[in-house]
């Protein structure tokens, strides 16, 4: 496990929306050196705020193999190391099956939980060598879903199921794997399509970003396999 997050390495994927920047943030006030990974480009804030001992890699296709270990090599090149790996990355669509598409339900498989495998198969082989920690992002809704939702519940329980798979292949090799179920995200974008909601009871992107944290430290050692809600008042 990593004793602590400080002067160790961070992978952040879909680092440049919401909850990525807080994530990334948060490890970089702790001294870790925070690799930020996104398939957009580099935001002119994050450019600057992320200088020194921090590797940001836009344009990345986490739903691509070959990308994705391309992006974590080359983290790999200028720290020598990979200590903690976080799968932010995902997306989000409403579409009923009758009306809907197949491919939503293929774009969602993709974006959710394709890019959680590609990521945490390609650091593998370096967080092997010392120990570390995986921490994803599956939804809070998919424990039961509602109309609309189908595909992306299922691609996020899938990230549930990969999490608690990957905790027993590697639960005797000093690595730990967890997730957090986060409930409805305080982003300027939910606040934008739900107008008129109380956004006071939403969890915001640092709640859940200090819940990861945490879940990387030496403090949670000895949790493995977990998939935990992080509502907020929601």
């Amino acid at each position: 496990m990593v004793n602590n997050v400080q002067q160790r390495v961070v992978i952040v994927t879909g680092a440049f929306g919401a909850l990525g920047r807080a994530v990334a943030r948060k490890f970089a006030a702790s001294g870790a050196a925070v690799g930020l990974l996104d398939r957009g480009a580099v935001p002119a804030e994050l450019a600057v705020e992320f200088e020194g001992p921090h590797l940001l890699i836009p344009g990345v296709d986490l739903a691509d193999s070959d990308s994705t270990a391309k992006a974590i090599g080359s983290t790999v090149d200028r720290t020598s190391r990979i200590d903690v790996l976080v799968n932010v990355a995902g997306g989000f669509r409403w579409e009923t099956l009758e009306s809907g598409d197949i491919v939503t339900w293929e774009l969602m498989f993709a974006m959710n939980l394709k890019t959680a495998v590609n990521a945490s198969k390609a650091v593998l082989p370096h967080l092997l060598l010392r120990g570390g920690s995986i921490v994803n992002i599956g939804a809070g809704a998919a424990g039961r879903a509602q109309a609309g939702m189908g595909a992306y519940t299922a691609s996020k329980a899938g990230v549930q199921r990969l999490t608690e798979a990957l905790a027993e292949e590697l639960k005797d090799r000093n690595i730990t794997v967890n997730c957090v179920l986060p409930g409805v995200i305080d982003t300027p974008q939910n606040r934008a399509t739900m107008a008129g909601t109380d956004f006071s009871r939403w969890v915001a992107p640092a709640a859940i970003a200090d819940v990861i944290y945490f879940l990387a430290s030496d403090a949670a050692r000895a949790v493995n396999g977990a998939s935990i809600r992080v509502f907020g008042r929601g």
